[in-house]
């Protein structure tokens, strides 16, 4: 027996949900089906745990730098185990906050793995979906429209053995019951330098070993001498250009050695964990597309701007589609997906307009293209740069690295790319990608009065100095 809705989704996370929200928004009628809890990697492998963590040795840091602020404490202790209470409570909370939400649009939620499955005697196009449910038995879902949000999990390098103990990726670090004294994270980019501040701020000791010649790699070149400045300035060890031998990673001991290829020679690192963070792969396996249509290449869904697939009526949403690994992309892309699938005029996506961001400390924002990207897109460019030194909100707040970072087309004066490391510019970045999206100029966004003192100070700052009238400097 088979159960008909207008709008079937794979997988719940924010991309799923978001859909589905959406789609009931417009009074279709959808089912979500999800394998595991709802609100998938991001609220509880991901985003929101990781944050909690980060937050919580932020406020760590502070209160061992209390005297700083004229306020002395003593027997400022770390409770790691009430650090990770924290964070269950804040998952937990939102975990509820959209089992509600669920129901208050009547999405009816079907929790176990699903397989798409081909024509058959339920419907005489592929796309319907199979559901062994967690309880042992079975249904059978047929929709006008199938949404397959699968997501993504941490990848590993090829003959490296993750044994979830003392070699780990972030699933289970976010599990950790206590802190090891050491740790070696492979991978400098989003997660692994995000894992790197947070630790070190705890008081473990960190070393990155990054293949890439620097750490973010993706980030704007100044964004990254700037993160590994300031990393070495808190003792975390920073390695760049170095190849970890996948192979001799190994436990020996209480901890884990591994072999690394540096400058053209070979090294030995030790340390009681090493945390794998190389990226993330695509859920795009034991889904049953091999019964459709779908193209999968290079292990992603492929889909065209209006993220469908190459049958029409399937579409593929989030990491499982191959964009940026962002959740805000993926719930977008959910809203997009859904909104086309019902007959909407919609836009699709311009890459260059999605803000990015890292919450390591400092955090770092970004939105359009680096200084290197715009070159090579052969734009004749201009610059402005402004630094949290002479910002007034900065030093009151306490901290001052870091800077803003515009630029800007001289041709056509319009701006190109903004990056930003510093305090809270990922609650910043938001009006550099407004301000590109409505294709404004520096000078026009110069000229929005920004309060005073306020972080946001530099951005504007930032805009004027692109044309040498920034005033604070």
């Amino acid at each position: 027996m088979s159960k008909q809705y207008q709008i079937v989704i794979l997988g719940g996370g924010v991309g799923g949900y978001t859909a589905a929200i959406r789609a009931a928004q417009l009074g279709k009628t959808v089912a979500l089906v999800e394998r595991d809890k709802l609100g998938g990697t991001c609220l509880h492998s991901g985003c929101i745990p990781s944050k909690s963590l980060l937050r919580s040795a932020e406020v760590f840091t502070t209160m061992k730098d209390s005297e700083s602020y004229g306020i002395e404490t003593t027997g400022v202790t770390l409770q790691f185990d009430r650090v990770q209470e924290r964070k269950r409570k804040i998952v937990d909370q939102l975990h509820k906050g959209l089992e509600y939400l669920m129901k208050k649009n009547k999405i009816d939620i079907y929790n176990g793995n699903g397989r798409v499955i081909g024509p058959s005697i339920f419907s005489p196009r592929s796309g319907a979906v199979a559901v062994e449910l967690n309880n042992g038995e079975s249904e059978t879902l047929v929709s006008d429209h199938l949404i397959i949000a699968t997501g993504s999990r941490p990848r590993s390098l090829p003959g490296l053995a993750v044994d979830g103990t003392k070699i780990i990726t972030s699933d289970e670090a976010l599990l950790m019951e206590k802190l090891p004294q050491s740790i070696i994270i492979i991978g400098g980019g989003v997660i692994g330098v995000e894992w790197a501040s947070m630790l070190s701020d705890f008081g473990v000791e960190v070393t990155i070993v990054e293949y890439e010649d620097r750490i973010v790699p993706l980030e704007d070149a100044d964004v990254s001498k700037e993160l590994e400045r300031l990393f070495k300035k808190r003792k975390v060890k920073v390695m760049t250009g170095a190849k970890v031998i996948a192979e001799s990673v190994h436990t020996e001991g209480e901890g884990v050695t591994l072999h690394a290829e540096h400058k053209g020679s070979t090294i030995t690192l030790k340390a009681e964990v090493v945390l794998v963070s190389v990226g993330r792969q695509a859920n795009a396996d034991n889904l049953g597309l091999e019964n459709t249509d779908v193209a999968v290449d290079r292990g992603v869904i492929k889909v065209n701007g209006f993220m469908q697939t190459k049958e029409p009526h399937i579409y593929a949403i989030g990491d499982v589609s191959g964009g940026l690994q962002l959740a805000h992309v993926a719930g977008h892309e959910g809203i997009l997906a859904v909104e086309h699938a019902c007959g909407h005029k919609v836009h699709p996506i311009e890459a260059h307009l999605i803000s990015r961001c890292i919450y390591a400390r400092p955090e770092i924002a970004s939105v359009g293209l680096t200084e290197q990207q715009a070159r090579e897109k052969g734009f004749d460019i201009k610059i402005g740069k402004f630094t949290f030194k002479a910002i007034g909100k900065a030093l009151v707040y306490g901290d001052t690295d870091g800077f803003v970072k515009v630029i800007a087309d001289k041709a056509t004066d319009d701006i190109l790319g903004v990056h930003m490391i510093g305090p809270h510019v990922t609650d910043l970045i938001s009006e550099a990608g407004l301000a590109q999206v409505l294709n404004a100029t520096p000078w026009e966004v110069g000229q929005t009065i920004h309060p005073h003192p306020t972080l946001s100070e530099a951005l504007g700052e930032a805009m004027l100095a692109v044309d040498d009238r920034a005033i604070g400097m």
